[in-house]
């Protein structure tokens, strides 16, 4: 009788690798199906389909292809699989214990890899060694991985992307600052602080009128920031030099450079709201986040609220008052301040700067002279400064002549050249201040005496503009000094020192200007005489 010989068995080649740390020694898909085909016909193996997977093999059900392979191999239509690595084929026990039961059972006929072959008459402890190898594994790089980031934190150092504004430095596996984002992102920051911008205009800002871009990676990057961008930005610890570890909530010291001050971080938080999301609005005010409360220091909120008349028509008025967040402090303070009289009160602090027309050109006549004085004396300043810088890279042209010549030794000469390079740096930056100086002061000293004749009627007329009209009435407020207080129902600023001489020396002097009636005429020589002694003591004051 003639013996019928065993039928081939059919394989299903499985080449995995994962993107994850645990195969990062493990050789590239493409290779594995090289050196696996080659390898089936050396053997005359017969493979019936190539399956490819970029999965972590650490859980279960993480693998469609794989859980697909499995059950085309109970369905009877291959006996065997063909794979790098027992480890390519499962991490965990779960996947492990599966395999090995079809190979004990004989639904699986052979398993062959790049250097052995499991069969179902094979010592089952063999196969559940090097499987359980291959989960304890991972179970140990879970662990060390794990301590590694904990022990990184406590240096003070952020795990994964840094945020916008700072970059990896994977030399030293620190973070460090954006020369191009940084001070781009603290500006965003400014903006925000000052209560006049929601997230929402400042992204637009940073887009559209700065033109900010993200940082390019190698698939992302490179495109505007988005919407949940900038509230990522504005309630991420990481900006005041705290890391926080979200699993735990444990807050550690960052070493890397702060952008802004905890002080400033807790303000944009008050700003934004709860845990710094963004609420929702059906009213806009103008001065919400910008007025304190005299008892408590909590800022003043404001509300609109509905009253229905007997005409049928719905009348609303706007108050303010302080949002009493603080338990610490009893706050008494707890009248509603109607809009109307609150812009009444802001109003009355605008006049106390507030100067006439004729009195601001004078003001700048005397400070065209002013500065041309100016001028002069930055000059001489300049020449001499420049002159010094000369001097002293003569001196370490010298230096480095002597050092060539071997008159000085390598000590003497890195010891006097660092003294000589931060003896010029310290030049080149009185260079710089010198020559905007004048500039500066007299921008600053215009801007305050235009502000001082327009402000009043600017921030009256604020009204009729609408939403711009909100804004701009708050930025009137805040260029007028410090935060501004409310206390027994009255608003408190403590003004800027430029606007300071102006409440105190001039009224007496337009006092009496308007007393002498300039308007009128004819003006005789006694009159012109008053004014001409009223404009020198102005512009001498």
């Amino acid at each position: 009788m003639e013996q019928t010989s065993s039928p081939k068995i059919k394989y299903f080649l499985y080449a995995r690798k994962s993107s994850e740390s645990e195969d990062r020694q493990v050789q590239s898909i493409d290779d594995q199906i090289n050196r696996l085909k080659e390898l089936s016909k050396n053997l005359n193996l017969d493979i019936k389909r190539i399956y490819k997977e970029s999965k972590s093999a650490k859980k279960p059900n993480n693998r469609p292809l794989f859980d697909e392979m499995i059950q085309r191999i109970e369905n009877g239509e291959a006996d065997g699989i063909l794979c790098w690595q027992i480890n390519r084929l499962s991490r965990n026990p779960i996947d492990s214990g599966k395999i090995s039961w079809l190979l004990q059972q004989g639904v699986l006929k052979s398993i062959q890899t790049i250097d052995r072959q499991y069969l179902p008459q094979d010592n089952v402890l063999l196969f559940s060694v090097e499987s359980g190898v291959a989960n304890q594994y991972i179970l140990d790089l879970s662990k060390n991985t794990k301590r590694g980031l904990m022990s990184k934190l406590e240096k003070g150092w952020q795990n994964g992307i840094a945020p916008l504004g700072y970059l990896n430095d994977r030399e030293n596996k620190t973070i460090k600052t954006d020369p191009e984002r940084f001070n781009v992102i603290r500006k965003m920051w400014d903006l925000m602080l000052t209560g006049n911008y929601t997230p929402p205009k400042i992204l637009d800002i940073a887009n559209n009128r700065w033109g900010f871009r993200t940082r390019k990676f190698k698939r992302i990057g490179g495109c505007p920031l988005s919407r949940s961008g900038i509230y990522k930005i504005f309630t991420n610890l990481f900006y005041a030099g705290i890391i926080l570890h979200r699993p735990s909530g444990v807050q550690y010291k960052g070493e890397h450079q702060p952008m802004i001050t905890l002080e400033e971080y807790d303000r944009a938080q008050m700003l934004l709201g709860k845990e710094g999301k963004p609420r929702p609005k059906t009213h806009e005010f103008a001065f919400t986040g910008s007025i304190r409360c005299g008892v408590c220091n909590c800022l003043y909120t404001a509300e609109t609220k509905r009253r229905l008349l007997k005409s049928g028509e719905i009348h609303e008025h706007t108050y303010y008052h302080c949002t009493r967040r603080t338990t610490k402090i009893k706050c008494d303070q707890r009248k509603n301040i109607p809009v109307e009289d609150l812009e009444v009160m802001i109003e009355k602090e605008i006049e106390k700067y507030t100067i006439l027309p004729e009195f601001l050109h004078w003001a700048l006549e005397g400070l065209s002279k002013k500065n041309d004085t100016e001028i002069e004396d930055r000059t001489k300043i300049y020449e001499m400064q420049h002159k010094n810088l000369v001097e002293a890279q003569k001196e370490l042209d010298e230096l480095t002549k002597m050092r060539y010549r071997q008159l000085i030794n390598d000590e003497t000469f890195i010891k006097e050249k660092n003294e000589l390079q931060a003896k010029i740096a310290k030049m080149k930056e009185n260079l710089r201040q010198t020559e905007t100086r004048a500039e500066r002061w007299l921008e600053l000293t215009e801007k305050t005496f235009n502000f001082a004749t327009y402000a009043r009627a600017a921030f009256l007329k604020a009204s009729e503009m609408g939403k711009a009209g909100l804004e701009l009435k708050k930025e009137i407020l805040l260029a007028i000094g410090k935060t501004p207080i409310i206390k027994g129902e009255k608003l408190f600023i403590e003004p800027n020192e430029w606007l300071v001489p102006i409440e105190n020396g001039y009224p007496a002097l337009e006092k009496k200007y308007l007393g002498l009636e300039p308007t009128k005429l004819p003006l005789n020589k006694a009159k012109t005489e008053a004014l001409t002694s009223v404009r020198a003591q102005w512009l001498r004051w």
